[in-house]
């Protein structure tokens, strides 16, 4: 799912020079990131049925040396988004910011938990008998590596959890000063590193991962419980957002369908960009059509873009049982709940690149379930496959928190904007 946190940020436009690189270098820059995640899960089933293992073993070492690196900036991913994230929560429209804040992570951890429990009910049934005894890291696997470098961290993933909440929560007690512009500019250094690194080399590591699965057999098992836990999350977020307006159009007074169907512009246009971001004009739109103050949906819809990933979560959670099931790993309740708690939290903070809450996510997967760099891989894959989806629901909720904090906030009914010009669908 791709937030306003998740949405690549635009470069600056220049004119056209004899230095520029020709026309066919700019369309493989601008390709996104899910056309070559989708190219490099096809490529590397197709490839691993042919493929000497001599060059297998190339993508199996490029594969140890990434995911060393990525455990490695796991912890510094999560104190420099998370910490700059709750200090500036804390500050800003005070009463206002809270409770809507208040209203979009309760929104959040609330699809975490419908979309867990469907989950423990429903896909043992469904892929229980697909299991793959484990799913074993490409550097583990009987493809192994030339060679291999290990990076420790500096601290432990739930050591930087704590440090940021502890440190976020400390710099909203005190004026703005020289530490919070330091973990701003931390920030700043992980987002790069994340867009310069991370995200270019992502499609590589799993074309290596699902290479080594195909030549392993691993594979069909795989796809077969993607495809099955897909079409759950489809209907899951259909259920969600029915529920988001159901209570919405209880607390304005209107006819909850009639919301929904307005706010059909900004689902539309999610789809067609998969960034919340580029969707902010339109969902803004919409929300004032459904009778919302102007001035109640310009801070919530941009805020929420932000901090309401309730598609997100659900994704995030439905896969992670279905990785945990075909894993044959014991699925603890008490754990997957809190998993869905801190996960709630942590999106908050996924940076501004296009999948940058699996990112953000990833220290919890591993920390709190105890996820190999193998299944965090899949999640990643998993996720943006269906990215558009996920932030199609994430805004389209935000106008059902924007109507509830109409109501919060007025203490009366909004009005419908029945005269308000229809918002155009831009990206579709």
């Amino acid at each position: 799912m791709s937030t306003a946190a998740e949405s690549a940020r635009p470069g600056t436009a220049t004119g056209r020079t004899d230095d520029d690189p020709p026309a066919p270098s700019r369309a493989r820059r601008r390709l996104g990131l899910l056309p070559r995640i989708v190219a490099a899960i096809v490529l590397g089933v197709l490839l691993g049925l042919v493929m000497p293992e001599a060059i297998a073993r190339v993508f199996t070492t490029f594969n140890g040396l990434f995911s060393a690196f990525l455990e490695f900036l796991i912890p510094l991913i999560i104190v420099g988004l998370v910490t700059p994230a709750i200090a500036e929560l804390g500050r800003g429209a005070g009463r206002m910011l809270a409770a809507t804040a208040g209203i979009a992570y309760l929104s959040t951890l609330l699809c975490g938990i419908f979309a867990l429990a469907v989950s423990l009910l429903v896909l043992p049934r469904l892929i229980g008998g697909a299991e793959v005894a484990t799913l074993e890291n490409p550097e583990d696997s009987a493809i192994a590596p030339y060679f291999s470098l290990e990076i420790p961290p500096a601290f432990e993933v739930m050591t930087a959890l704590i440090l940021a909440f502890c440190l976020g929560i400390g710099l909203t007690l005190v004026p703005r000063g020289a530490l919070q512009e330091s973990f701003e500019q931390l920030r700043t250094i992980v987002v790069r590193t994340i867009e310069a690194i991370i995200i270019p080399l992502l499609p590589l590591f799993i074309f290596g991962m699902f290479l080594g699965l195909t030549m392993n057999g691993q594979i069909w098992t795989v796809i077969g419980t993607f495809l099955t836990v897909v079409l759950l999350v489809l209907a899951m977020t259909v259920v969600v957002l029915l529920a988001q307006f159901s209570l919405a159009g209880w607390a304005s007074g209107r006819n909850p369908l009639r919301m929904l169907w307005t706010m059909a512009p900004a689902y539309a246009t999610a789809l067609g960009t998969s960034s919340s971001a580029a969707t902010i004009p339109v969902t803004i739109e919409c929300t004032k059509r459904n009778g919302v103050p102007a001035a109640i949906a310009d801070f919530v819809v941009p805020l929420c873009a932000t901090i309401h990933l309730a598609g997100s979560t659900l994704k995030i959670t439905t896969f992670a049982v279905a990785i945990m099931i075909v894993t044959g790993t014991p699925l603890d309740v008490g754990a997957l709940i809190g998993f869905v708690a801190m996960l709630g939290v942590v999106m908050i903070a996924a940076p501004g690149v296009p999948g940058g809450a699996i990112m953000a996510a990833a220290g919890v997967l591993s920390s709190v379930l105890g996820f190999s760099e193998a299944a965090v891989g899949l999640m990643i894959a998993a996720y943006i496959a269906i990215d558009s989806f996920g932030t199609a629901t994430n805004v389209t909720g935000d106008g059902a928190i924007a109507a509830l904090m109409s109501r919060l906030r007025t203490g009366r009914l909004p009005q419908a904007a029945e005269g308000a010009p229809r918002p155009e669908m831009h990206g579709v």
